[in-house]
């Protein structure tokens, strides 16, 4: 019996192969980093989109809510506090509370004028209103006088906190000291006084081995333990700007807007003309370049009509966005919250 035995021939790959399967690999590996550095600047870019517009919204939010309950005095019905109706001789207008120039005081103590609960101008670079010395050049302030919108008659005060205890007719102004208060009229009550002014300015970071330059809403509170004291609100906001919706024949609708610097002492004070809108344009900043970017002479517009006109131009890889927002002051021209 005879049996045949066959040995397969096997071989390896020729240089030809080699070369042309490493070439197609090199093309893969190519296409495949490609694609990835492609995803991560998407990515980046996505998520500081993403974070230019949560400070976008939260800038409106945080001013807007305030303005629009600017003038708001709880259970008195009054259109303004004046000294001769609110009680203030328990406390002191601070000396660092913007009352410089058109603006009053923060407390209704001998003022020539009706009290200006809303009261705003143009910065100028560094100090003003004599509370401010670190003040962003043409950027706005806004100063906001209220109280809170809950009534804490039978609850603790606080110490770090000024209370408006109020009915119809009249109120006094007191600064909380923790323990628990109750109004002394049947239909009293009490909340918490609020002034508040809002700017911009810059403050220098370390970030490794660089100094990084940041625009931060701030903002002056009012206490009883340190007068106006400073806050940093929001990181990224490089610039806010305000029109006043101006009614002037009382039928509750905006005649007019006007800028800060176009204001006059009657307008402030409120008392023919009244502030029944607000739109307010915020300016927002990445806190770090983008060397991709490459923007340059990118002008941003802010509110206004020619000369009055706000435009802020840049040459710089900073991403920036534009907000704004119509605000309607919900206690003008009201004798009833």
């Amino acid at each position: 019996m005879c049996v045949n035995s066959i040995k397969g021939s096997q071989s390896g790959f020729t240089l030809i192969e080699l070369v042309v399967a490493t070439v197609v690999g090199v093309f893969l590996l190519g296409g495949v980093m490609f694609t990835y550095l492609s995803m991560k600047t998407t990515t980046s870019d996505t998520i500081e989109m993403g974070e230019l517009q949560e400070t976008g919204r939260m800038a409106l939010d945080i001013i807007g809510k305030d303005l629009e309950m600017a003038g708001f005095w709880g259970s008195f019905n009054g259109l303004s506090l004046e000294s001769t109706t609110i009680d203030v001789t328990a406390v002191a207008n601070p000396g660092n509370d913007c009352s410089v120039g058109l603006n009053n005081g923060s407390f209704p103590q001998n003022s020539p004028s009706s009290f200006k609960y809303i009261f705003g101008l143009e910065a100028t670079e560094g100090a003003n209103m004599g509370c401010i010395t670190d003040a962003v050049g043409q950027s706005d302030i806004i100063q906001i006088k209220r109280v809170s919108g809950q009534n804490i008659n039978g609850q603790a005060t606080s110490a770090n906190s000024y209370y408006l205890e109020a009915d119809i007719a009249e109120g006094r102004i007191f600064a909380g000291d923790g323990n628990m208060v109750n109004a002394a009229n049947a239909n009293g009550t009490v909340w918490r006084y609020m002034h508040h002014v809002y700017y911009v300015n810059e403050q220098q970071y370390q970030m490794g081995n660089r100094t990084v330059s940041v625009p931060v809403l701030m903002r002056k509170r009012l206490t009883p333990a340190g007068g106006m004291t400073t806050e940093s609100v929001l990181e990224g906001v490089e610039n806010i700007r305000l029109l006043y919706g101006i009614d002037n024949d009382g039928d509750r609708n905006v005649d007019t807007y006007l800028t800060a610097g176009q204001m006059t002492v009657n307008e402030w004070e409120q008392v023919t003309s009244k502030i029944v809108t607000a739109q307010l344009f915020v300016l927002v900043r990445a806190i770090e370049e983008d060397a991709d970017l490459n923007r340059t002479n990118k002008t941003f517009t802010l509110g206004g009509d020619g000369g009055t006109s706000r435009s802020l131009t840049f040459a710089d890889n900073f991403r920036r966005l534009l907000f704004v927002s119509t605000i309607k002051v919900k206690n003008s021209e009201v004798e009833t919250w």
